[in-house]
């Protein structure tokens, strides 16, 4: 049995410490934040819930749709979204194309997007292998055995773990590459960082807006008749209604994503001019000019993978150090899947 320490617990962290949990190994995943899920995010409001970061998922991978089935009680954290047939609007709102409903399922966790990793995290949590509200921001060898690794965390608590025989790094490939270089350069591998060289991930600024008058009788229905469109509006790439997904609140909400070229431009800017930049957009493509009752943005860092490496994950076995994630082969969510199970197979 060897002792793994998993920095990240989005799906492609989760799903590398469940391989290596079933093939009898021990695990520690370490997650910034106070709950798995990464860009399978969710946040809650007063008005409902948003999916603020990935919108939905596919299953085209037969080891994803095994998992999905295989896991109990999987089957109970999403469902299928009616959202199949995605139009496509010009800069002023009309529809360009109208698609047909698609033969794949696009899929979404319930409540929220992140329900479905929560679940495959919870027996980690549950057994105390899943650290939250833990930012890791060094790696160094263990004092006590040269050949095994320390884990140092930052905060309220700062605290080392000690007695890793490899580490893995599930994080955006610049996230891995600064914790690569924080640590001491005698233990990094090198090999990695250049690696990781040729991968390019687009930001992602995110709106969120509620509209809780529309639930009035006067209101039954606020905007267009659709409930998801991608956008050639230099500001917005997509546009979803929250309130139609499964298992969600149905206060009319929507959430739209900007492009990855105006999110670049605007990286910096102040979220209030985001926002507002943004809802006017938003106006321009739905012709909904209420003012909403809720309104507030997310910036994504790390959303879009535009450059993938083009292998499932990174391994340096002369370090016992190793990379997964979404950016290895793709964008989705089962990409994130498929880097995190194939990096615990290979190091098992």
């Amino acid at each position: 049995m060897k002792h793994f320490a998993i920095i990240g617990a989005g799906m492609a962290g989760i799903s590398a410490a469940r391989t290596l949990v079933q093939a009898g190994h021990r695990v520690s995943v370490f997650e910034k934040s106070r709950g798995a899920g990464g860009r399978m995010a969710t946040r809650e409001t007063p008005f409902g819930n948003f999916d603020h970061g990935a919108q939905y998922f596919t299953v085209r991978d037969p080891r994803f749709e095994l998992a999905l089935s295989a896991v109990p009680g999987t089957r109970d954290v999403f469902k299928a979204w009616s959202a199949n047939a995605v139009r496509v609007l010009d800069t002023q709102g009309r529809v360009v194309e109208a698609a047909l409903p698609s033969r794949e399922f696009h899929h979404v966790g319930t409540p929220g997007m992140n329900a479905l990793v929560r679940h495959w995290a919870q027996p980690l949590l549950d057994s105390g292998s899943l650290h939250l509200n833990v930012q890791v921001h060094r790696l160094a060898r263990d004092s006590l055995n040269p050949q095994r690794w320390q884990v140092h965390a930052e905060g309220d608590s700062p605290a080392v773990w000690s007695g890793f025989d490899a580490v893995l790094l599930a994080l955006p490939h610049v996230q891995a590459q600064q914790l690569l270089r924080q640590s001491s350069a005698m233990v990094v591998g090198h090999s990695l960082l250049d690696a990781m060289d040729p991968v390019r991930v687009a930001p992602c600024w995110t709106l969120m807006l509620a509209y809780p008058q529309a639930s009035q009788p006067s209101l039954a229905h606020l905007g267009p008749q659709w409930n998801a469109a991608r956008s050639t509006h230099h500001r917005v790439a997509w546009l979803a209604r929250e309130s139609s997904k499964p298992g969600r609140l149905r206060v009319e909400r929507w959430t739209v994503q900007a492009s990855a070229a105006w999110s670049e431009e605007h990286l910096e800017d102040d979220p209030l001019r985001v926002q507002a930049k943004l809802t006017k957009a938003f106006a321009e493509l739905t012709g909904i000019r209420a003012e909403p009752s809720h309104a507030e943005v997310h910036r994504w860092r790390f959303a879009k993978t535009m450059v993938p490496l083009g292998q499932a994950y990174l391994w340096d076995a002369r370090h016992n150090l190793g990379t997964c994630g979404d950016w290895h082969l793709g964008h989705r969510v089962e990409d994130a899947f498929v880097s995190g199970l194939s990096l615990a197979l290979a190091v098992r």
